[in-house]
């Protein structure tokens, strides 16, 4: 453990110093050279939490494997703290939630190879009316390292007006950001503003994720009053917020994201009890080819094992995690039947990945299982009508392509159960990730390595193949996903007397 804790700092000091590092520009710190993941209580615990809690979660992340896919970040929110600082100003945790203090839960957390983060506001109150850090950046930064502290989720209640254009907001958070780095401690740091004043166009050089749109709740598509808006220009972001209103909120921003800076689709309700296992798959599925943070947001130790073979298949994580760092963009939407809440659309989403592959996922907003058509021209129409075109030679749609299923490896429910209940062990003797269908140990081989080498369970199932200038369809069920890996075959090309 002693040797994998000092991996991880070793590593993440490297990408800190120096601060622009091999990202070049686009990491104003260093950090997230791919979308953070981890946990946070808020969608699960709210108010409702404690270092007993914190620690337990953390424990489970460990045993279940989740540290190993990537989830390295335990995020301790809103409500953490007494109602007045200390007689130096210094912010204190509350001494029954947390009563030997918030470095020894910090402490305890990277001594299980897990990274700790917690939260503060850009207001006068936190928005569950605890203190804040408005007026107190540099002390309460400086703070924040002294415990420890490798990730800071920023929120942007009882701001006081200071927003409304986005000079206001940025120089805002703008001194957040500049304190946390003068402490020489890599933080990553989680802008949480609501898509206030377009962070999207100017976040990027002093945060490394930002929030787009109110908040989400555990919904696919039921509209709430509370979340008002339908489009990322939003007077009032609101909250109770759909999975659906907040992928079309994203739409036209989707390349805003870029490696050191990510849209934040707000956290994963993935587990939490209200939508069905399509939803949930669609869902995680839709946050991971957007490119955006994929912070669990259920109870961990109590998951049960259809929430666990979700959030734990590593084909789809490797498609968040793919070191191009380039989010999926929606090539159409067209109409589809709606359900009981007036909505229905269905969509096409495509990606490029590093190596020369493609994820797609056509999505099924409908409110009946349908049959789903996206051709070559469809998938590749940036590579037709950007750059020059086929003027720079042959297209990818001229290409065959392999079509591999990212579901199609979904850990069952017997194997989920028996790492869940600590019967199996993901990196132990019974259950080895070497050449596993299903599982993978993302520290033993990062992704990369792991897709140059083809491993089963980042690749995916060979179901088909489409010939050149052919059509991809499939069956989606309602409110539901399909997302697939294409690799390029190999000689498999139109010849150019046929293009023609």
């Amino acid at each position: 453990m002693a040797y994998y804790m000092t991996s991880i700092f070793t590593a993440i000091v490297t990408l800190f110093l120096p601060l622009a590092s091999a990202l070049g520009s686009t990491s104003y710190n260093g950090l997230a050279k791919t979308p953070q993941m981890g946990w946070d209580n808020w969608n699960a615990y709210g108010c409702e939490i404690d270092a007993a809690t914190l620690l337990e979660t953390a424990q489970k992340m460990v045993d279940f494997g989740l540290r190993d896919l990537g989830y390295n970040y335990v995020i301790l929110d809103d409500c953490w703290s007494n109602m007045q600082r200390s007689d130096d100003g210094s912010l204190v945790a509350n001494a029954t939630k947390f009563p030997d203090g918030i470095k020894a839960v910090a402490d305890e957390i990277h001594r299980m190879g897990l990274l700790f983060g917690m939260y503060s506001s850009a207001g006068m109150y936190t928005c569950a009316q605890y203190l804040e850090s408005l007026g107190h950046e540099e002390q309460d930064a400086q703070t924040f390292a002294d415990w420890g502290v490798d990730y800071l989720k920023y929120d942007n209640c009882y701001n006081q007006g200071q927003e409304g254009n986005s000079l206001i907001t940025f120089d805002r958070y703008n001194t957040m950001s500049e304190a946390l780095n003068k402490t020489g401690r890599p933080i990553f740091y989680s802008m949480c503003n609501w898509g206030r004043d377009y962070p999207w166009n100017w976040a990027q050089t002093m945060a490394n994720s930002w929030r787009i749109s109110g908040d989400v709740y555990d919904s696919f598509d039921r509209p709430d009053d509370r979340c008002p808006c339908t489009t990322y220009d939003c007077p009032l972001p609101g909250f109770h917020c759909s999975i659906m209103n907040i992928i079309g909120k994203v739409a036209p921003i989707i390349d805003k994201g870029q490696p050191g800076g990510w849209n934040d689709l707000d956290a994963l309700e993935v587990g939490n009890g209200g939508m069905s296992d399509d939803e949930y798959k669609a869902h995680f599925s839709m946050w991971a080819m957007v490119k955006s943070p994929l912070i669990m947001g259920t109870n961990i130790p109590k998951m049960t094992a259809s929430t666990y073979s979700i959030l734990a298949n590593p084909a789809v994580i490797a498609i968040s995690q793919d070191s191009a760092g380039t989010p999926a963009y929606r090539v159409w939407k067209r109409a589809a039947e709606v359900d009981e809440y007036d909505q229905g659309e269905q969509s096409l989403w495509v990606m490029s990945l590093s190596g020369g592959d493609y994820a797609m996922a056509m999505l099924n907003a409908g409110n009946a299982s349908m049959e789903m058509k996206a051709t070559l021209e469809d998938i590749f129409i940036d590579k037709a009508t950007t750059g020059g075109g086929a003027t720079r030679g042959p297209l990818p749609s001229s290409s065959g392509w392999d079509i591999y299923d990212l579901w199609a490896n979904r850990m069952d429910d017997v194997t989920a159960n028996a790492i869940l209940q600590g019967n199996a062990t993901v990196n132990g003797t019974i259950m080895e990730t070497s050449d596993s269908m299903m599982v993978y140990n993302a520290t033993e081989m990062a992704y990369s390595d792991g897709i140059g080498m083809s491993h089963p369970a980042l690749l995916g199932v060979k179901i088909s193949s489409v010939q050149p200038m052919g059509t991809i369809s499939a069956t989606v069920p309602r409110h539901g996903i399909a997302m697939y890996r294409l690799r390029k075959q190999e000689g498999a090309s139109m010849k150019k007397r046929d293009e023609l």
